[in-house]
């Protein structure tokens, strides 16, 4: 029914002003706000074209899951570049990482998890 049909994912956060500073600056990514008072909103544009709607929400609570995922060439040199920004990287008891806080596992993409301003969980992650 809706394979020919465009589609966008959305996200909530807490403050739209410090999500457009963190998506925009410290990730690069075309970050637009819009609108405005209950009506304003964030739009990233993805390489490729996609795009997200991000929306403020008085009550957010952070995604448990990661909501994004950049898949990178090189983990080691975009985990350097993020934290040379300031990026905390996330380390989870169920997965053991290495000194830069990849996650490595055999047969499988390596693997990074960091945070927004609002708590949203992201990656980058490198196909083995």
């Amino acid at each position: 029914m809706f394979g020919e049909t465009p589609a966008f994912s959305g996200f909530s956060v807490d403050d739209l002003d410090a999500a457009q500073r963190f998506y925009g600056e410290t990730l690069g990514l075309k970050a637009e706000l819009d609108g405005e008072g209950e009506m304003r909103m964030l739009f990233l544009t993805l390489a490729g074209g996609a795009r997200i709607f991000v929306y403020p929400k008085d009550d957010h609570a952070p995604a448990t899951f990661t909501i994004l995922n950049f898949e990178v060439d090189d983990i080691d040199r975009a985990v350097d570049e993020l934290t040379g920004r300031g990026v905390t990287l996330e380390r989870y008891a169920d997965f053991e990482a290495d000194d830069k806080g990849v996650v490595r596992v055999e047969g499988g993409p390596a693997i990074a998890w960091f945070k927004d301003p609002a708590g949203n969980v992201l990656s980058v992650l490198q196909e083995g």
